[in-house]
């Protein structure tokens, strides 16, 4: 279960009531349009699920890997690491995943020294299927490896990309499996397509319990039983002159890559040039609480009055370690929290701050867990999405394109010709 509550400081009057109501129209019109596919890949990608699971079922060099390598960079790979991240201490049995994500030569270096080619599945995911990083690391690897992608080795590798793609036709020429990504669905939006769902269920997962949960998120928005995500988008893109930035604040560890997957959804999303020719756009900011409240959380409190602050927080990490009853000499203040658990530790450091923001007159909002499982993550994922195209449309720019990203690519193909 998911819990919202926002602290903005603003009145819904008759106007933004009509305005919601407008941009909800012209979301479910774009929705019928399947401009964007993404709203429907809750179901949608049940069959991908099935189809992984007959696989794992009838390989007996499945069962016994105990590596998933993902080669893939931005879309292909944010969301996919995300929810990893967030499950991996819960699924001590799951494969081990490692993402070949940036052509550093010292991590990739360091990462590929721990793969042992016989125990690993490779799964190359690019959309255009002409990703100039995520195909030089794959030819890294065949060298690497001796990887015999024509033959003996092919049952090793996977491609994820769109169909009739450059790396379509190279998988399918030399009889790779191949999964393709709906046209209609960005890089940035592709989580809970074949990018994501693929190597998460062959690491072993419970997608359809992902899946589930954000097909639950898009039904309840388009049944309006979600309202608050107008609310929000609303406040966002009206107020985008005065607080042109939101801070995520995730109080877990293990959502640091959730918030990089929404620094990249936010940004590559809706900063745009509108129909007007005005350059727009809502700076994201992801950080770790308790953690970054030592080094941004003043910036906050008393530098410029332009950001918005979303808190991200779990109600039950379902662990029970006390701080210890002990009493250490000179630093006897640190006693009351003594007998209190970190779970209730971290949970108050999260209401403190948001409280001490909120008295300072910053416009808050916080979204609570109650525990960390697949459908309360799908639901997370789909929310912003969703929240993504509704302050798009409000913007009135193309949510789903990114023409400012391909000016470097163009520079960087001329300086290797």
């Amino acid at each position: 279960m998911l819990q919202y509550k926002d602290y903005f400081i603003w009145e819904i009057d008759e106007t933004i009531e009509a305005f919601m109501n407008d941009t909800y129209k012209k979301i479910v019109d774009e929705k019928e349009h399947k401009v964007s596919g993404y709203y429907a890949l809750g179901e949608d990608s049940l069959p991908i699920v099935d189809t992984v699971l007959e696989q794992i079922a009838s390989s007996e060099f499945i069962q016994k890997c105990d590596t998933v390598v993902v080669i893939g960079i931005g879309g292909s790979s944010l969301g996919t690491k995300a929810i990893h991240s967030i499950f991996k201490h819960r699924h001590e049995d799951a494969k081990r995943m490692l993402f070949l994500e940036n052509p550093d030569e010292i991590d990739l270096s360091q990462k590929l020294a721990t793969i042992e080619k016989e125990k690993t599945i490779f799964i190359v995911v690019s959309k255009s299927g002409s990703t100039i990083e995520t195909l030089s690391i794959f030819k890294e690897i065949i060298s690497r490896f001796s990887l015999d992608y024509k033959d003996k080795d092919k049952h090793q590798i996977i491609a994820i990309t769109d169909f009739d793609s450059a790396l379509y036709k190279f998988a399918q020429h030399y009889g790779i499996q191949t999964y393709n990504i709906p046209k209609n669905v960005g890089g940035r939006f592709s989580v809970l397509s074949a990018v994501g769902i693929v190597p998460l269920t062959l690491a072993g997962y419970d997608t359809k319990a992902l899946l589930n949960g954000a097909s639950m998120m898009s039904k309840n928005f388009f049944a309006l039983k979600e309202k608050h995500l107008l609310e929000k988008a609303a406040f966002f893109t009206t107020h985008k002159e005065q607080y042109p930035m939101n801070v995520m604040f995730s109080y877990a560890n293990c959502l640091e890559d959730f918030t990089k997957w929404y620094v990249q959804l936010w940004g590559e999303s809706l900063g745009k040039i509108d129909k007007e020719g005005e350059n727009v756009g809502l700076t994201p900011i992801g950080h770790i609480g308790s953690v970054d409240q030592h080094s941004f959380l003043q910036l906050i409190m008393e530098g410029p009055r332009d950001k918005t602050v979303t808190f991200i927080k779990l109600e039950n990490f379902e662990k029970k370690i006390k701080i210890p009853n002990i009493t250490l000499k000179f630093i006897e203040k640190a006693d009351y929290i003594n007998g209190y658990t970190f779970n209730e530790l971290i949970d108050g450091e999260c209401e403190a701050t948001k409280e001490s923001i909120i008295q300072q007159g910053i416009n808050v909002d916080e979204i609570t867990l109650d525990k960390l499982n697949e459908n309360n993550i799908g639901k997370l994922i789909m929310y912003y999405e969703l929240l993504t195209s509704l302050c798009g449309k409000i913007l009135h720019i193309d949510t789903y394109n990114q023409p400012g990203v391909e000016l470097g690519k163009q520079i960087l193909m001329k300086k290797f010709n």
